[in-house]
């Protein structure tokens, strides 16, 4: 995999202190109740690290998309 924007989408929304600690990704509440995370990723490893802070926190993924640079 070689750079890719993803947009991550979690249930809930995450507290100002946690949405903060995801700096480098933009975060932005759903009206349907979940969050997107979305960045530049620049392989797997780091994909891999997203989502393994994520479980570690016991946040449940919804999805996992590629998407398209605005």
């Amino acid at each position: 995999m070689s750079s890719h924007v993803v947009e991550v989408v979690i249930t809930g929304h995450l507290g100002p202190t946690l949405a903060c600690a995801l700096d480098r990704y933009d975060v932005a509440d759903r009206d349907d109740g979940t969050t997107s995370i979305t960045g530049l990723l620049e392989d797997r490893s780091e994909l891999r690290g997203l989502l393994g802070v994520l479980d570690d926190l016991d946040i449940e993924v919804v999805s996992v998309n590629r998407v398209t640079p605005a």
